[in-house]
């Protein structure tokens, strides 16, 4: 991926194992890439997670604990543990769990491996988003005022918001994916809605610490790539917009923004720039914005892989976690700036295994069928195949679909038919929600912001399909027909079904989406 030849000053350190700290699709998502390298894996998993996809990937597999992460996905020393048992070198830690977590990153390399990721001093300094926001303030970078302070006693946080001024969110520091996060419009919520922000951080990522921001309510949400490699270099990678969110989740990413003009995109990109320079960063990571009015705002910086990077690859040509890994084993070189240049649109939309009818509830059950439509343009990504368990236990995602076109225009059509020809059987998923919102003037025109989905999708308005989506989730329950029985089960084409497939299908109206059949 080099063009020119550097020396760092630092010895190449050969990596020929690689424990996967994580689960779902990007523990296969890292799998793929360490095969390209010729690298061993070990997957590193939970005993929910037995039998997974990436369970059946892995070279080598160790069951560091039981379901709950506490015992097992964010237990530094049963994770050190087993991949020193596995024989690994190197711990890829993915996205979530451990993946911010310095004293991770430290115990890795204290036990004689690799961490793929910044060091534990960068991940200090602007990892955990309350050193981030004094690592920003001190580079004169715009930020979002808010109090980061230490004292994180209830009374203190509820004066501090009251200061600030309503609205105002609560972040966990160590946090990330939506959880640890709720917006106080008022000081009577304030108490609750922060000890509850506390009490989620501390399960989800092993701290109760948070800070507070203003909460901008007209606001895109702009995020941008960078990387750093070992002889201390650093580029953008350009941006991905992330607006539509659901409970600060996001749902559908796409690179590039079309809210940028070119003028602001090198402002955005080298302030970033310079923030991970100020941290000596290695590895990707991604320097989130808020932008209102013109004006933008750092966010925070996730020192790490994100969900979302497959848009940023599919306008770059660029493979961002076989990057990772050289750049662990010193092999690497970032791409110039200069060379980097964007071609045509991409975008991803997530697949959450829940039910969009009753608020997004989680579904849970025993995949009967998945069939993804591949295409020119097309990527998918799942932790998941026909036959696997969808659990309780963790994240609703199964999987994510992206797609690439010469325009943002094409991107969307081409996302919407491959999601009607998706196939999700045995779970409520969030599909046809995806695809109205798809459809809807405001993303289709890119003026989305933060607030789209809680603006136009909810319960009391409905979603309000046009004819023309209600017939395609009709065609869509056609083709569906000819493969999945009324009494259940996935039939093989040719094939009839056993009397093993009990699940029942039923076919139903939908009173919010027009949906013509699902899973009851």
């Amino acid at each position: 991926m080099a063009t020119t030849q550097k020396s760092s000053g630092k010895t190449n350190r050969r990596i020929q194992t690689v424990a996967i700290a994580n689960r779902g699709e990007v523990a296969v998502r890292v799998i793929h890439a360490c095969r390209e390298l010729g690298i061993r894996t070990v997957l590193l998993h939970s005993e929910a997670d037995i039998g997974t996809r990436a369970y059946r990937m892995a070279d080598t597999r160790v069951c560091i604990g039981p379901a709950p992460t506490a015992e097992s996905y964010l237990h530094i020393e049963r994770n050190i543990k087993g991949a020193l048992a596995a024989g690994a070198d190197a711990i890829h830690p993915g996205f979530g769990f451990l993946s911010e977590n310095a004293d991770f990153a430290k115990a890795v390399i204290d036990a004689g491996m690799i961490f793929v990721g910044p060091k534990p001093e960068s991940i200090l300094a602007v990892g955990d988003k309350i050193a981030a926001k004094k690592t920003v303030s001190a580079a004169r970078a715009p930020s979002v005022p808010g109090y980061m302070g230490e004292d994180q006693r209830i009374e203190t946080l509820v004066e501090e918001a009251a200061r600030i001024g309503f609205p105002v969110i609560v972040k966990a520091a160590a946090g990330g994916g939506g959880r640890g996060m709720k917006v106080i419009r008022s000081r009577s919520e304030a108490p609750e809605l922060i000890a509850s922000a506390q009490r989620e951080g501390l399960a989800a990522f092993g701290s109760a610490v948070v800070f507070l921001e203003k909460y901008l309510d007209r606001a895109k949400h702009i995020e941008f790539q960078i990387f750093g490699d070992s002889f201390g270099e650093v580029s953008y990678l350009f941006e991905r917009e992330c607006s539509v969110q659901r409970r600060h989740q996001k749902i559908i990413e796409e690179a590039l923004s079309p809210s940028l003009t070119p003028e602001l995109r090198r402002a955005m990109g080298e302030t970033a720039v310079r923030l991970a320079q100020s941290a000596n960063y290695e590895g990707a990571g991604t320097v989130e914005f808020l932008l209102q009015d013109g004006e933008f705002y750092f966010l925070e910086m996730n020192t790490r892989l994100q969900v979302e990077h497959p848009v940023t690859e599919m306008v770059l040509g660029v493979d961002l976690v076989k990057a990772q890994i050289l750049n662990a084993a010193r092999e690497f070189q970032v791409w110039p700036q200069e060379s980097l240049k964007a071609h045509g649109h991409s975008i991803e939309c997530r697949v959450y295994a829940e039910n969009p009818y009753a608020g997004g509830i989680p579904s849970t059950g025993k995949l009967l069928g998945m069939e993804w439509p591949e295409g020119p343009g097309r990527r998918f990504e799942t932790g998941f195949e026909a036959g696997d368990e969808i659990t309780p236990f963790y994240d609703p995602m199964i999987a994510k679909v992206i797609v690439w076109d010469e325009t943002r225009l094409r991107a969307i059509k081409k996302m919407k038919q491959t999601l009607r020809d998706s196939l999700v059987l045995g779970v409520h998923t969030n599909i046809p929600f995806v695809i109205s919102m798809l459809s809807h003037p405001e993303f289709v025109d890119g003026s989305m912001t933060t607030q789209f989905v809680g603006r136009h999708y909810t319960q009391e308005n409905g979603i309000g399909l046009e004819a023309r989506e209600r017939t395609d989730l009709e065609l869509a329950f056609e083709k569906a027909a000819g493969k999945v029985s009324l009494t259940g089960g996935v039939a093989a084409a040719g094939s009839t079904l056993g009397s093993a497939h009990t699940t029942p299908l039923q076919i139903v109206n939908s009173p919010w989406l027009g949906e013509r059949w699902r899973n009851v």
